[in-house]
């Protein structure tokens, strides 16, 4: 979402954690980090809001397992004087891909696919993958040529498929997509998942699989392969496989009713620089609605759909930390 501050700060944990570490309340002194040179946080962040280029954040960090810091700073809305709360709901766009990731090699651990297998094994429209060879900028028409091999499911994981990031990626990509209705993939309310996927992969690819890195729209198809393998919902499949078994209490696609207030107010900076609040009906270039996690939508973006707590994900990373484990459940193996 161009041009929109969320006020989301986060730091990382301080070292890798050993497999079986839970997040809990714990000392600074106890786990050897300085408490006074925590209090530059408090300094750093509050210089950040007095000098008008943050409304509020968060802060977080754990070492050892131990959360030695979590705070909220500043306000959440401006007009009513609403301070920011430690339990706020941001929306957490592209870090949605990491949950992504975790689900997909989940099903890799269950043998239901290899890293290796052509794409088109399970999203049928991959097969025969073509190319861009020449763009004619002036009405969006191109030529292509056939691939040199497959998109694979690493290539999806490394980014190395050749597809591309609709409104954000290239000229090429950008135009592409958007005369095909391919966009940026969250705040799409009842579109199909399965329909936008499946004509994704009919259009070109920016370049061969795995001759270099594009960011670009694969851990949404990732997504989709996870709907397709596992025969559910990603939104089901997060819940069952990642979310509950975590204690995620707080990480949705779609906010329920009872904790919509606690989704962030968003602000963006106009042209002197000053933070203005935007309306909860404004859409981000007339077309990904900034409200779209309080919308009882069915479109489950793995790319960029998801909203969540610090603390939550801070579990999540937590249990990349453990190589895969939190508290005695098993993600994953031996992919870090």
């Amino acid at each position: 979402m161009k041009n929109i501050l969320f006020a989301f700060f986060i730091l990382p944990s301080l070292n890798v954690i050993g497999q079986g570490t839970l997040l809990q309340p714990g000392n600074a002194s106890a786990v050897n980090v300085s408490p006074e040179r925590l209090k530059r946080i408090d300094q750093f962040i509050q210089g950040q809001i007095n000098n008008g280029l943050l409304n509020g954040a968060i802060a977080f960090v754990a070492r050892d397992g131990k959360i030695i810091y979590n705070k909220a700073f500043g306000l959440d809305d401006t007009d009513k004087k609403t301070p920011l709360k430690t339990d706020a709901i941001f929306r957490i766009a592209s870090q949605t891909k990491a949950i992504t990731c975790v689900a997909a090699m989940i099903l890799f651990e269950e043998g239901k696919f290899l890293l290796d297998d052509p794409l088109s094994k399970y999203i049928h429209s991959f097969k025969n993958p073509q190319v861009l060879d020449k763009f004619n900028e002036a009405d969006s028409t191109y030529t292509t040529v056939p691939a040199k091999r497959e998109v694979t499911i690493r290539d999806l994981l490394n980014h190395t498929s050749g597809i591309g990031y609709a409104q954000i990626g290239s000229k090429e990509s950008n135009a592409i997509y958007a005369k095909n209705n391919i966009r940026s993939f969250y705040g799409q309310g009842s579109k199909s998942l399965a329909e936008d996927m499946q004509k994704l992969g009919t259009l070109p690819l920016m370049h061969n699989p795995g001759e270099k890195f594009t960011y670009g729209l694969n851990t949404d198809v990732l997504g989709y392969l996870v709907e397709v393998v596992s025969e559910m919902s990603l939104d089901d499949f997060f819940k069952k496989k990642i979310f509950e078994p975590l204690g995620m209490k707080d990480t949705y696609f779609y906010i329920p009713p009872e904790k919509q207030n606690r989704l962030v107010t968003t602000y963006y900076p106009d042209s002197t620089g000053k933070l203005q609040k935007l309306p909860d009906e404004y859409y981000d270039n007339g077309q990904i609605k900034i409200n779209f996690p309080k919308t009882n939508g069915t479109y489950f973006s793995g790319g960029a759909g998801l909203s969540s707590t610090v603390y939550d994900y801070a579990i999540f990373l937590q249990m990349l930390l453990n190589g895969g484990e939190y508290d005695g459940k098993e993600f994953f193996q031996d992919i870090l």
